[in-house]
């Protein structure tokens, strides 16, 4: 079967379901919220999807050990109509000989498997509004610069911030949830330089969290794996590995 476009989204959800840790990110770009910036791709039982709601275009290709030689198969026939440059996240394994690829970065999809560890951390914070963007942009821009962040997401409610004296000092949120698939990726926590080692984005993760069990059956986030800190503040909220893969960048070959 060759490639081809999927524009099917029950068949996509099939296919991406049968991991949901694994596609969290592609099963919550099924939804309306995401869906008008994604082109997605299938060979056989494979997928690929293309999201172009960034500057960057941003490729996500994920498969177990048995998948990768038909997800690998899928790519190669990609390349030509691949943008020249993209962003990519990609299973281990997996072939890019059609690319030339840039500056990898080992990754891991944790998932919140212990979720009973949450009640260990007072949870802290109050939802964040379109009304808090220009204070949250202030604080990104101090603590975490270069992180992926579409102020629509502050729409979900699932955004919430912790406050110290008036100031917004941290804040944890989701890069990707969707009622209708049950999935949810958290992202864009950091907390302010002068706040850190206060427990402040645990308490806030904490919050978002219990936020988003009634409605999501999975919980998930991506952390670099070198973020030695980072992995272990979600370990101790219930967090466990769950996946490896690398961040980079492509260029399709001529």
């Amino acid at each position: 079967m060759p490639v081809r476009a999927e524009h099917d989204r029950p068949q996509l959800a099939r296919l991406l379901a049968r991991d949901p840790v694994l596609h969290a990110y592609q099963l919550g770009d099924l939804d309306d919220f995401f869906w008008p910036y994604t082109s997605w791709f299938r060979r056989d039982d494979q997928v690929a999807l293309l999201y172009h709601g960034t500057d960057t275009p941003v490729l996500i290709a994920h498969a177990d050990p048995a998948g990768l030689p038909v997800l690998s198969a899928l790519l190669a026939d990609l390349a030509p109509l691949l943008p020249a440059r993209l962003y990519a996240h990609l299973s281990p394994g997996l072939s890019t000989g059609p690319f030339d690829v840039e500056r990898e970065r080992p990754h891991l999809r944790m998932a919140l498997t212990a979720p009973g560890l949450l009640d260990r951390v007072t949870p802290a914070g109050q939802p964040l509004t379109v009304a808090d963007l220009p204070e949250l942009t202030a604080l990104y821009a101090q603590a975490y610069p270069g992180n992926w962040f579409d102020a629509r997401m502050l729409d979900t409610g699932h955004y919430v911030g912790v406050r110290d004296g008036g100031e917004l000092e941290a804040v944890a949120g989701v890069h990707v949830y969707s009622p209708a698939y049950r999935v949810a990726a958290l992202g864009n926590v950091t907390t302010h330089p002068r706040a850190r080692g206060r427990g402040l984005a645990a308490a806030a993760v904490a919050a978002v969290c219990r936020g988003l069990a009634a409605h999501v059956d999975h919980v998930t986030l991506n952390v670099s794996a070198d973020n030695v800190a980072a992995r272990r503040l979600y370990a101790r909220l219930g967090f466990t590995d769950a996946a490896e893969f690398t961040e980079c960048w492509l260029r399709p070959r001529p």
